[in-house]
């Protein structure tokens, strides 16, 4: 860990696993002081990211105390691919990256921040990718005094705390009137809905899993989530989340049988809806999954106070139905002047990646209709 000091504001840079992993109880205390921070950025869940995804000799946390009190983190490593990077700890499977800083004393931690990440980037740009409108990030962003660039990434939704009853008052009346009805629908199902303790995590999340399986195969399921590594992360971080309250993992049971399992994330003033697996035979009974986790979340979110309700990652047809915010998620590349040649490649880079992305996504519906239509020609013709 290499550090420097000056007025009483010291900043170091750990690379031990170890010295990352014994943070918890001072970066928990940060984390509920900061008043942008998302679930993405407690402890539990970048420590355990980085015990199924980090790589050994790459850990790169910038760190920030006043008189010995932490009031500013970034949590980051380095990437080697066409040029080295420094990237968020939990990139790729989660929904929002930050830093850290403390509300009491934003414009020190700011400050003391931009010079430690400064000096960590000396020989590499840094990559702060699915940045919330408002985070923390953005006023590192600002103070930057070297190279910088500004990228849209993800889009998310976003709905205020409430309860289901009043979020369907936001839908046109009949679709909102179609919504009351499928909740009635659950009721008399009795499907009920479980909060699972701790001792039973490991369970629910192969429960979780296997269901996630199930109603996404042959539509195309997320390949990690079906990794050993993605698994064990998962039961990791919700255990410890879930003391904190930062993590709750749902079991729905119909006749006694588990048939759909979610886990919602929470921070402070944030809660989403991470992930969630239903057997199929709830739609084949026309049970709307969907409405289903909505009411869970939407009450659990409004009796803590959270204030947002957060869809999370991707702008599926589903969610508009709630008629929700749409917040498009930045990307934040900042550099050392010598090294802006480096950055502006990247970003060039990163905005064709872009644009060819979006060509595969006006093109997706056409090419979906084409194999529909082949399809059916090929039944035809298997017809006798």
């Amino acid at each position: 860990m290499t550090s420097t000091e000056r007025r009483g504001v010291r900043v170091t840079l750990c690379r031990d696993p170890e010295l990352f992993a014994a943070l918890g109880p001072e970066w928990n205390r940060l984390h509920g002081d900061c008043a942008t921070a998302t679930p993405f950025q407690s402890h539990a869940w970048l420590h355990s990211w980085w015990r199924s995804y980090g790589t050994r000799g790459r850990l790169r946390v910038v760190l920030v105390r006043l008189d010995g009190r932490l009031i500013a983190a970034a949590p980051l490593m380095l990437a080697h691919g066409p040029m080295p990077l420094l990237v968020p700890v939990g990139c790729g499977i989660s929904d929002y990256g930050d830093v850290l800083v403390d509300g009491g004393h934003p414009r020190t931690a700011v400050s003391a921040l931009e010079r430690g990440l400064a000096r960590a980037a000396r020989h590499a740009v840094v990559d702060l990718r699915e940045v919330r409108p408002g985070a923390a990030a953005e006023r590192l962003y600002e103070t930057w005094k070297g190279a910088r660039a500004r990228l849209t990434d993800s889009v998310c939704m976003e709905l205020p705390a409430a309860p289901v009853e009043e979020l369907a008052k936001r839908m046109a009346r009949a679709r909102a009137q179609r919504v009351r009805a499928k909740l009635r629908k659950i009721d008399a199902l009795r499907i009920e809905a479980h909060t699972v303790p701790e001792p039973e995590v490991a369970d629910a999340v192969a429960h979780l899993l296997r269901l996630h399986e199930l109603q996404w195969r042959g539509r195309g399921v997320n390949p990690e989530h079906l990794r050993p590594r993605f698994a064990a992360h998962l039961v990791r971080a919700t255990k410890a989340m879930a003391r904190r309250g930062e993590a709750a993992l749902t079991v729905y049971r119909m006749d006694g049988e588990v048939v759909a399992a979610a886990l919602t994330l929470c921070s402070p003033h944030l809660a989403g809806g991470y992930l969630y697996g239903a057997d199929p035979g709830l739609r084949e009974r026309k049970v709307d999954v969907v409405a289903m986790l909505m009411r869970q979340d939407a009450r659990r979110a409004a009796d803590a106070g959270r204030g947002v309700l957060s869809l999370l990652r991707g702008a599926e047809p589903y969610k508009n139905h709630w008629r929700p915010e749409t917040v498009t998620n930045q990307r934040l590349l900042m550099s050392h002047p010598a090294l802006e040649p480096l950055l502006r490649l990247h970003e060039a880079r990163a905005r064709l990646r872009d644009r060819a992305a979006e060509t595969v996504r006006e093109r997706l519906p056409a090419a979906r209709e084409w194999r529909d239509r082949l399809n059916g020609r090929r039944a035809a013709a298997a017809r006798p």
